[in-house]
């Protein structure tokens, strides 16, 4: 199992960047997958989850109405749109798969995610 994360930048405070979080070694529509962030100095929070269906999503109150966060089944990769960048959004963006097969509920908890990528970078200068 295998999570590749790209698409991160530098971009200027009111950019846009989308993140891709590609998978190998499992079928992501049968998971919920996640996007987490950590900026220096502080620890990784929750970004956005979507289910393993694409029914759902869920975001933090502080990128609601500027991320979104979508499955393409068929390329077997999660997306995290981000729109309206601010510099407080910059930090290492990790993407992640929920450890329960066909799970839908809370989808904040970090602890329940068992297969990271790597991370990518991003940074919004003002």
């Amino acid at each position: 199992v295998q999570l590749q994360a790209s698409g991160g930048g530098l971009v200027q405070t009111g950019g846009s960047l989308r993140l891709s979080c590609a998978a190998s070694g499992f079928t992501f529509s049968y998971y919920t997958g996640g996007w987490f962030r950590q900026a220096p100095g502080k620890e990784r929070e929750f970004v956005a989850g979507i289910s393993w269906d694409g029914g759902s999503t869920y975001y933090v109150d502080s990128v609601k109405g500027r991320f979104t966060i979508s499955k393409d089944n068929a390329k077997n990769t999660v997306y995290l749109q981000m729109n309206s960048l601010k510099p407080e959004d910059t930090a290492v963006y990790y993407c992640a798969r929920h450890r329960r097969w066909q799970y839908s509920g809370n989808y904040n908890r970090r602890h329940e995610y068992d297969y990271w990528g790597q991370g990518t970078e991003v940074t919004v200068s003002s």
